[in-house]
């Protein structure tokens, strides 16, 4: 069963196409404008939009314009009744999924939608069979549902997986979950973090080495490679792997073996390599410290984790999920976060992301004595500003007294242009100064000063 979103500005023809794929086992949201559309994708992410080329305003194109921008792997099957070969042409060449003309087969519509659905999600999930390859993902953001799509598409693959994303923000999770999802699920997942081994020991760690290959080699080492045969090798924090090891990294990608340290023979392996990292590897290139050839054997497939301020409406979600596993912790029967506590962590910035939501949780676990988590504790345990959120009126305020500000500043104080710029007339205008305490020569340039 999947979410679909249909939008036809038709009322008997949206009732019936909603019937059909309803009768197909769908779960349908119909709309009739794309306005309405974009709303809905706002609130929900379907697995695949439907939608009529003639709408009311903004039409089918335009949606799919802004769809594809905002969600580039959500597919779009658009319906029209004036139908031409170039105007399909135009629309799979922007990226549309497939276009039907009307009056259509009511079969060669659910082809279509089975066909996109099977693309744009799998359906075999190799894990477990169903979300289980995710659980460990706590979300209910659009940002991450759509990051999630892409994942499950990409773990079908044998790509290679970039992932990119500030610390903290949940990129070895997202590299189990992908692994999870994938034909290796049964097959080891090994996890070695570039950044936090010496350089001395890295190569030994990934490659192994055989006994008296070093002073302290007393017997043989099996390295990371060789432990994830035919499984998933994430390498965390890719962007601090030494120069020296990123030649022989390269080597064991491009012939698919590792030879061991103090070794004569290489060792066949078949491995998946997953990466992470914080840095901006296009600069460590320019820079000379990262090489592009290995740069393009890891980036088959790049993946970028939004910060946990880009996803705050996650923030109750992973809150209560943190504390009602550290209750078991730390012995404590704990009800949940008092209205003010959990308002100061949804409005808190967070520059270490979900790592530091965890850390703020455990401690405010740790010493709270009353089972409704107070906003004092929150307060001692963030130690950081709060965003400020403003109400809806005072938002408009701000951007109504910030924009006239800004037409006086660029017609130097001229109020006449500026109502113009607006486009509301002079007597209109200056009634909107006045609100805002605003008067033109405020903004008045300064005349030269004769030397």
């Amino acid at each position: 069963m999947a979410n679909l979103l249909l939008v036809d500005d038709d009322a008997d023809l949206l009732k019936l196409l909603s019937m059909r794929l309803t009768a197909a086992g769908h779960r349908v949201t119909s709309v009739e404008s794309a306005e309405a559309a974009l709303t809905q994708l706002a609130v929900a992410r379907p697995q695949l939009v439907v939608s009529d080329v003639q709408l009311p305003g903004r039409d089918g194109l335009a949606l799919f314009d802004e769809i594809h921008a905002r969600h580039p792997a959500l597919p779009v099957i658009l319906l029209t009744a004036h139908g031409t070969i170039p105007d399909a042409v135009d629309a799979t060449a922007r990226g549309v999924f497939s276009y039907l003309t009307k009056p259509f087969d009511g079969k060669a519509l659910l082809d279509k939608v089975n066909e996109a659905l099977a693309l744009a999600a799998p359906a075999v999930d190799h894990a477990t069979g169903n979300d289980g390859w995710r659980e460990a993902i706590v979300s209910r953001s659009n940002r991450m549902a759509e990051l999630l799509t892409e994942a499950k598409m990409v773990a079908a693959s044998d790509a290679s997986v970039l992932l990119r994303g500030e610390s903290g923000s949940g990129k070895e999770l997202l590299a189990q979950a992908i692994h999870r999802a994938s034909p290796r699920a049964a097959k080891p997942f090994v996890a070695v973090n570039c950044s936090a081994i010496p350089e001395a020991l890295l190569e030994s760690e990934l490659f192994g080495h055989v006994k008296g290959s070093f002073t302290g080699a007393v017997a043989n080492h099996t390295g990371l490679f060789v432990a994830a045969d035919g499984g998933t090798l994430f390498l965390d924090e890719i962007g601090d792997m030494p120069p020296a090891l990123q030649v022989k990294l390269l080597r064991v990608l491009q012939e698919r073996s590792v030879r061991p340290v103090g070794a004569t023979q290489a060792v066949p392996v078949d491995v998946r390599i997953l990466s992470a990292t914080h840095r901006d590897l296009d600069a460590a290139m320019a820079q000379g410290q990262f090489r592009e050839d290995l740069y393009y054997r890891l980036n088959v497939v790049s993946l970028h984790l939004p910060t946990l301020g880009e996803r705050r409406e996650d923030i109750p979600l992973l809150a209560n999920h943190f504390l009602a596993k550290l209750t078991a912790k730390y012995d404590k029967r704990l009800t949940g976060f008092a209205p003010d506590a959990m308002k100061a962590l949804t409005t808190a910035s967070w520059p270490g992301n979900v790592r530091q939501l965890h850390n703020v949780v455990e401690q405010v676990c740790a010493l709270t004595t009353t089972p409704l988590i107070p906003l004092t504790l929150v307060q001692r345990a963030l130690r950081v500003p709060s965003v400020e959120v403003l109400t809806y009126a005072q938002a408009r305020e701000r951007f109504e007294r910030d924009y006239l500000v800004g037409l006086l500043k660029l017609t130097d104080g001229n109020a006449a242009d500026a109502a113009r710029l607006a486009d509301r007339n002079r007597t209109e205008f200056y009634r909107l100064l006045q609100r805002h305490g605003l008067t033109p020569g405020q903004f008045k340039a300064e005349p030269p000063v004769a030397e």
